[in-house]
């Protein structure tokens, strides 16, 4: 009998996970639709600034991506994650031995979140969705969930004050009447260059996803009347920059293992079929000096000999042109959506394993690896989260476009901030003068962490008052792509929370919430729970920072949007002095950041207040691992009295080549 993937969800309604509500309640502060990691955050902040909270969930996985193989994490720029979200990767860190791990596997993840909720209590309604919205004028009062495939079952009401739709798709949105977008805006929508259709040329800018000119497009190549190969679309090319109903591509990401104790091998799928992979073995052939594994897939080694894989190249994870139906299916269509990945991935796997098609050394590698035994251990060792990159995009107070990532137009009602580089997945495999092209690949950055929005997460205040959105927010497709990371998402949610909580404390709409008192509440209160934040100092807070000699601010792949540099031949100190130093025992980090020519040796003093004490950083020590260019350095831990003025100073004494100095943290030893 055909073995059908449970995909996201368990089909029998009365399976109800330790984490699904069990009590009568119906009635909540704070409702929040979808157990992302956004939802998770949102909860867990609300229910610790005294709110009743209740999670409704339409399967059983918790925390999203973050939990659902992505742990080679999107950082874009560390600066930008903030509170619980940066508290998230350092509770990884304890798990790996690390300060922060940005690199991490699919069950510790998980097992974080549950914790969230485990510690707060916070009630989740498993394998349910929304099916009904109540409103009142502009304010939704009670949502009807039912039982999310099958049998709806009996109907169940949920009364709140402010719900948070924390969905990938933003389902709760048509529901609450309020506007949205799905696709691909037009580039005059907001005088944008990045949106609508985009075309990139092979391994040029934003085309290393990209076919190479020559490869035929039709079962016999050459020949038009034989047919499309599988996989290709009759879509005809557009004007660049035009608008369409087009989302990224979808796909999932991969935990393999190469311990033969820990896995279970790469067998031939149910539903197998070899000729979807043809655009392959071309892309292969026409690619003859591209024999490694990372030419066709973005292989990342996370802890505990597993991997995330994403896709690369312009045949490999994403299944081009598949996920445009996703947002507005019904949870049945959505299930053969599912599938239909699945079938896709597990295959490809399978055909870069056996078929000799493929060069020996990638059959070769793929076959050293295998499902791990100790992950999804309920979903059959497979991630049960479809990569659900673009859905339904709020269309708020606010729309976030390229303009904001550029840094062009700067908003001051901020509440996150996001820095990853604008990037659209290919959104379509059409054929262009007699070739397969892939069409929709943008990436551009270049430009340092910006602000986003608070507006961006509200609707337009005649259609909904009550509503936050912090995951689909208020976006043009490509600055969505920029903002569109789970760390992001985090924050997000952390700050949805806090203006949600506030708005029931006033008895005030969404959109009348004081932004300045929710970004006060975030900045002072950034893990919740009424502890001090920690002390930071950045080479831009130019007041707590003293000169001397030849340092001159640059911009790159940094903490923040600069640092400090000394060229080498250069001298002098820069000392990095904080406003305030509560008496306590602290350990002191430095942000290191491995720039091209950086010096074997960094020497940096630490003054406490009454002793200085000196200590040199070795290049060939430090490890950068994940999509990050720095990271925090333990440097010494040191006692600070009352009353004294500590500071930690680079110096360009006894050193060689380029010094950087770029951040600095006092952690609190008791936090």
């Amino acid at each position: 009998m055909r073995k059908t993937i449970s995909w996201l969800w368990c089909l029998v309604a009365a399976s109800i996970s330790i984490f699904s509500c069990q009590k009568s309640d119906s009635e909540y502060d704070i409702v929040i639709y979808g157990a992302t990691s956004a939802g998770v955050i949102s909860a867990y902040t609300a229910k610790k600034m005294g709110k009743s909270v209740v999670i409704i969930n339409p399967n059983e996985h918790i925390g999203g991506l973050t939990s659902g193989g992505l742990g080679q994490t999107d950082i874009g720029n560390k600066h930008a994650v903030t509170g619980l979200s940066k508290e998230f990767y350092r509770k990884l860190g304890k798990v790996y031995g690390t300060f922060e791990q940005w690199t991490f596997e699919p069950k510790e993840a998980e097992r974080i979140f549950k914790a969230y909720i485990q510690e707060e209590n916070i009630p989740v309604i498993t394998n349910k969705r929304i099916s009904q919205v109540d409103k009142e004028g502009t304010q939704i009062t009670a949502v009807t969930i039912v039982n999310t495939l099958g049998d709806p079952g009996p109907e169940k009401k949920i009364k709140g004050k402010i719900f948070i739709d924390a969905t990938y798709e933003g389902d709760l949105m048509p529901l609450a009447g309020v506007s949205y977008f799905v696709g691909r805006e037009d580039n005059s929508v907001y005088n944008e260059t990045l949106s609508g259709f985009q075309l990139a040329e092979y391994h040029k800018q934003s085309g290393y996803h990209q076919f190479p000119d020559g490869v035929s497009p039709y079962k016999i190549p050459g020949d038009p009347s034989s047919g499309l190969v599988w996989g290709i679309s009759p879509q005809e090319p557009t004007p660049q920059g035009s608008g369409d109903k087009l989302v990224q591509a979808y796909n999932f990401r991969i935990c393999l293992t190469d311990s033969v104790e820990n896995q279970i091998p790469i067998t031939r799928p149910e539903n197998y079929d070899s000729t979807k992979y043809e655009l392959l073995v071309r892309l292969i052939e026409a690619q003859p000096t591209m024999r490694a594994i990372n030419h066709y897939f973005i292989w990342s080694r996370m802890p505990k000999r597993k991997t995330d894989i994403n896709n690369r190249g312009g045949f490999s994870t994403d299944m081009i042109g598949h996920s445009h139906n996703w947002s507005e299916a019904s949870f049945e269509e959505r299930q053969k959506i599912f599938q239909e990945h699945y079938d896709y991935t597990k295959g490809l796997l399978y055909f870069m394993k056996t078929d000799p098609r493929v060069p020996d050394t990638l059959r070769n590698f793929v076959a050293q690896w295998g499902y791990p035994k100790d992950e999804y251990v309920n979903n059959g060792h497979f991630t049960p989260q479809l990569y659900v990159r673009e859905g339904r995009r709020l269309i708020g107070e606010y729309v976030m476009t390229e303009h904001n990532c550029r840094g062009e137009v700067v908003v001051e009602d901020g509440v996150g901030m996001a820095a990853y580089t604008m990037d659209s997945h290919n959104t379509q495999r059409i054929v262009v003068n007699g070739m397969v092209k892939n069409e929709g690949n943008v990436e551009v950055g270049g430009f340092p962490p910006y602000p986003i929005s608070y507006r961006a997460l509200t609707p337009k205040r005649e259609e909904c008052t009550n509503l936050l959105v912090p995951v689909g927010l208020s976006a043009s497709h490509i600055a969505f792509g920029s903002i569109r990371m789970e760390p992001v998402f985090m924050v997000l949610g952390q700050s949805a929370a806090v203006a949600a909580s506030m708005a029931i404390d006033k008895g005030t709409s969404v959109q009348n919430v004081d932004v300045k008192a929710v970004q006060k509440e975030l900045r002072d209160n950034p893990l919740a729970d009424g502890s001090a934040p920690e002390i930071m100092v950045d080479d831009a807070d130019e007041a707590l920072i003293e000169i001397e000699g030849d340092w001159k601010r640059f911009n790159g792949r940094l903490f923040g949007a600069t640092a400090l540099e000394v060229t080498p031949g250069g001298k002098g100190t820069v000392r990095f002095k904080p406003q305030s130093v509560p008496e306590g025992k602290y350990d002191i980090y430095v942000y290191y950041s491995m720039v091209p020519g950086v010096s074997e040796k960094t020497v940096i003093n630490v003054y406490n207040g009454t002793d200085l004490t000196q200590h040199t950083l070795t290049r060939s020590d430090i490890v950068i691992e994940g999509q990050t260019s720095g990271k925090w350095v333990y440097l010494t831990t040191v006692a600070v009295g009352k009353d004294v003025q500590p500071y930690v100073e680079y110096t360009t004494e006894g050193t060689e080549g380029r010094i950087i100095a770029d951040a600095v943290l006092w952690k609190n030893v008791e936090d």
